[in-house]
């Protein structure tokens, strides 16, 4: 089998993890999803939904050219913080001084040869045994988490970071498929969520509104005007230009009331909101969910340039 691209199997979003010998668990890292690609002596590193990557993040390419010809292997780009922590932050604002590391955790294609039909227990001996040996710095393995779900929680809680995934061991690798073979939990929450507009204020904006897909329909969630500085929000400025759109592209809004926290969008409330073509995707921490569908303390993270927003839903 030829080395190409192949849809990445995807996580299956859950609020409890599953349990027992079948099943292993490994850091949600917090990064750009990348398929690394050997294919006839050159490396390709492609994102999520196929684009390239190979030349913003040139030492994990070079890195990557030690990969057995005709092989293809599933990963994340993660950048690194001074404590060593996964910082989605840094990643989309990295200069060449950041810890770019590329954490490798699935082989697809291994010198020419399919072995996606393979359990998950077998292509990780091959990753450990036939391509992890040839590759150094900033090619990282994403290691198995040998400890019970609950102490994982907790450490994942302890130190800041998103969440969990579990992997059934016995299962083959399923490209595009969100079967519940694959799972992930957040521990700390934070989602990707769709920008439809601002709100008015000062010299750029006030807050961002957003929200996310259900089908064809764009469902408002939140508006936040936390986790900007000054530089960020007039970045964000020149990426709304050309994007203005006269009708508002929630099908939800507006809203009867303003709701208990105020996340309420009301046709009032509208009259100060400037409306943007629904192609942006934005990282935000938030506390909870309320029970009108909203997000209690939200906060901006960055802009996500490897999604698309139609793939953008509500996540547990």
């Amino acid at each position: 089998m030829p080395a190409r691209f192949i849809p990445p199997m995807l996580l299956l979003p859950t609020e409890n993890l599953p349990e027992g010998p079948d099943w292993l668990y490994e850091i949600k890292l917090d990064g750009y999803r990348a398929l690394a690609i050997r294919a006839h002596s050159n490396v390709h590193l492609r994102s999520r939904n196929d684009k390239d990557f190979s030349t913003r993040y040139r030492d994990i390419t070079n890195a990557l050219t030690a990969l057995p010809e005709e092989t293809v292997v599933d990963g994340e780009i993660v950048a690194l913080d001074e404590n060593g922590l996964p910082s989605f932050n840094l990643l989309q604002n990295y200069s060449a001084s950041a810890q770019i590391v590329y954490y490798v955790f699935d082989v697809l294609v291994l010198s020419g040869r399919d072995v996606m039909q393979e359990s998950l227990a077998t292509r990780r001996v091959l990753l450990e045994e036939k391509i992890l040996p040839h590759l150094d710095e900033p090619i990282r393995y994403s290691q198995e988490l040998r400890a019970s779900l609950s102490d994982l929680i907790e450490a994942v809680k302890a130190q800041g970071l998103e969440g969990l995934i579990a992997k059934n061991r016995t299962k083959g690798y399923e490209p595009g498929q969100r079967s519940g073979a694959w799972q992930k939990m957040r521990v700390n929450r934070r989602q990707d969520f769709v920008i439809g507009g601002y709100t008015v204020g000062g010299s750029t904006f006030d807050a961002l509104v957003f929200g996310y897909y259900e089908g064809n329909r764009l469902l408002y969630v939140a508006r936040t005007r936390n986790g900007f500085t000054p530089a960020l929000r007039a970045e964000l400025m020149r990426r709304f230009r050309g994007k203005e759109i006269p009708a508002c592209p929630f099908e939800n809004l507006p809203e009867a009331r303003g709701g208990r926290w105020g996340q309420g969008l009301t046709a009032e409330k509208m009259k100060g909101c400037r409306w943007l073509k629904p192609v942006l995707v934005g990282r935000f921490e938030f506390v909870e969910w309320t029970p009108d569908n909203h997000l209690r303390h939200s906060k901006f993270i960055s802009l996500r340039e490897d999604r698309n927003p139609r793939d953008v839903v509500r996540e547990l």
